[in-house]
């Protein structure tokens, strides 16, 4: 059954798109299980893991931690690296 789209409120148009997106990840979760399912089972025919066959799978990328580069003057236990936001403290001494 075809819908509408030109006879549909703002609000029901929202409601909608809100239910396809919902509809949309429930999909997703359900095909990446399916596809893990057969890459397990592929492994396991190949007597693996599939963390032998993707080491860097299910870990997440970080930058390498970066030394201190400012220390602030009034409490040495905040520091900054000079990367990222510049925490209050630093603002106020550069003010």
């Amino acid at each position: 059954m075809p819908i509408n789209l030109k006879r549909l409120t703002p609000k029901e148009l929202d409601d909608l798109t809100r239910q396809i997106e919902a509809h949309k990840s429930e999909r997703r979760s359900s095909h990446l299980g399916v596809v893990r399912a057969k890459a397990e089972a592929m492994a396991r025919a190949a007597g693996l893991t599939l963390t032998e066959v993707f080491p860097q799978a299910g870990t997440k990328r970080r930058g390498a931690a970066v030394a201190p580069k400012y220390r602030n003057p009034a409490d040495h236990s905040q520091t900054w690296s000079g990367r990222g936001r510049q925490p209050r403290w630093f603002k106020a001494a550069l003010r």
